[in-house]
């Protein structure tokens, strides 16, 4: 099954497969299948075309994929543009949410620099 542009993975269950699509998570995909009345133990592979064709219907209506990712960049180039303290940290590429940065933070800094020790060794004249 493929919806828009993604292979869902055939042997997975339905909930967990549906999350291979970038902006449905598990919680979106159960409420999905709630709403459409499909059993959530079901695998992709025994779906009929009917369910198929449901689920691609409902999941096409939501913001997905390039979509999505082009929203989210936006958002965060509005941010900058006003110079907000959220797109002030984005700029810079530290974290924007409050986190601390003496120590970790890893991910957003890169590889640590280490300024080497803080003592010299001695030339032997």
């Amino acid at each position: 099954m493929r919806i828009s542009g993604i292979t869902i993975p055939e042997d997975k269950r339905l909930p967990y497969a549906l999350t291979s699509v970038y902006g449905i998570g598990l919680s979106r995909a159960k409420s999905i299948l709630d709403e459409l009345n499909i059993d959530h133990a079901k695998k992709v592979s025994d779906l009929n075309t009917e369910e198929e064709n449901l689920i691609r219907s409902k999941i096409e209506s939501f913001p997905i994929e390039g979509e999505l990712k082009r929203i989210i960049a936006s958002n965060i180039k509005r941010l900058k543009d006003i110079n907000s303290y959220k797109g002030t940290r984005h700029s810079k590429r530290l974290p924007a949410r409050g986190q601390r940065t003496k120590t970790n933070a890893r991910t957003l800094k890169g590889v640590k620099k280490t300024m080497g020790s803080g003592r010299r060794k001695l030339e032997k004249t």
